[in-house]
């Protein structure tokens, strides 16, 4: 997320972290203590939930806090307009991500990992900048796996030539 910070034209406005959410119960509570209504929910991948919020239309619309609430505070003063709306995504702890920090951060885990840094990083690294493959210069699945081959081969005619043969 570049310029999150620094985005201009924004009107700074409560966040989302400063509302009371209870994932388990559906259930959120504004700063001046409102209770917005439940959307929707969504799942947009394994081991996650996003949970919509709305607030009432009215309840914004006579807050003393609108004004640092929300984005158009005017909104709330029509018919046609939407109180404030907060959502949040909810994991239970079965995302791949947390799936992934368990597997490294095991024993098992750091070995393997450290043995990588030594086995596989300085292939990618003297292909990427000492011989340039910063990216492909050819399209196409097949074209790809071509020129990759190349500086594969490339790379083990190297070692050859400054270790010689393995006997």
């Amino acid at each position: 997320k570049r310029n999150q910070y620094n985005a201009k034209g924004q009107k700074k406005i409560i966040p989302a972290s400063e509302f009371q959410i209870d994932a388990k119960n559906k259930i959120c509570i504004c700063p001046a203590g409102k209770s917005l209504w439940f959307v929707g929910e969504s799942r947009p991948a394994k081991g996650k939930r996003t949970l919509v919020f709305e607030g009432n239309l009215t309840d914004c619309r006579s807050c003393h806090l609108k004004d640092q609430c929300m984005r158009n505070p005017s909104a709330a003063d029509t018919r046609e307009g939407h109180g404030r709306q907060v959502s949040i995504t909810a994991t239970n702890g079965h995302t791949a991500t947390d799936w992934m920090k368990r597997r490294v951060d095991s024993q098992e885990g750091k070995a393997i990992y450290g043995h990588r840094m030594s086995v596989v990083e300085p292939v990618f690294g003297n292909t990427g900048t000492n011989k340039g493959l910063n990216r492909f210069s050819l399209r196409g699945r097949d074209k790809v796996q071509g020129q990759w081959r190349m500086f594969c081969l490339i790379h083990n005619i190297e070692k050859l030539m400054n270790y010689g043969a393995i006997q």
